[in-house]
């Protein structure tokens, strides 16, 4: 199924201090909402990013640093289709909290974004399942990679299988459920 853009959407850039029209993104849907694990300790990027992430169809599951992370991981991990994290946390970096999290799920999907410009922060290796995404990054530009990544990936185990809908009999009355 897919989602036609149907009107433009209003952001506030407060860099430049208006509101600026963004045209809606067309978005191929899943046949189960993708769920995203959003570890960000800034208040403004984390409800910014998990308002684009929700407007874009997965469910976020927000998170400010690492031991919310952890916790909020272990109550949902099943659910979880990619962690999305700052390199900086208060305590230890992005990198450390995939390392934690890989304990528990060493196939673990993780993005890392960061807006310093440090070579050692740009590690992405798709065969270990870690990418990078520098900011700022752009609505579009979020997007794009977080569908590429999620492309990559098996289809959710936990995608409820559709039950067989019976062929209707001719000649017999059937019930409306």
């Amino acid at each position: 199924m897919t989602l036609q853009p149907h009107a433009n959407t209003n952001a506030f850039h407060p860099a430049l201090q208006t509101d600026l029209q963004i045209p809606a993104l067309q978005i191929n849907a899943q046949p189960r909402r993708r769920t995203i694990l959003l570890v960000e300790d800034e208040p403004f990027v984390r409800e910014a990013t998990c308002g684009i992430l929700e407007h874009a169809g997965f469910e976020v599951l927000p998170a400010a640093d690492a031991p919310e992370a952890m916790q909020v991981y272990d109550q949902r991990r099943r659910a979880i289709d990619l962690v999305m994290t700052d390199m900086v946390l208060p305590g230890r970096t992005g990198l450390e909290l995939g390392e934690d999290l890989r304990q528990r799920s060493p196939e673990l999907v993780i993005l890392v974004t960061s807006g310093y410009n440090n070579p050692e922060y740009d590690t992405e290796s798709p065969e270990s399942h870690t990418y990078f995404l520098a900011k700022p990054y752009s609505r579009r530009t979020l997007l794009d990679k977080i569908e590429k990544i999620l492309a990559a990936l098996p289809q959710p185990l936990s995608q409820p299988v559709p039950k067989p809908v019976p062929e209707p009999v001719p000649g017999r009355a059937t019930q409306a459920g």
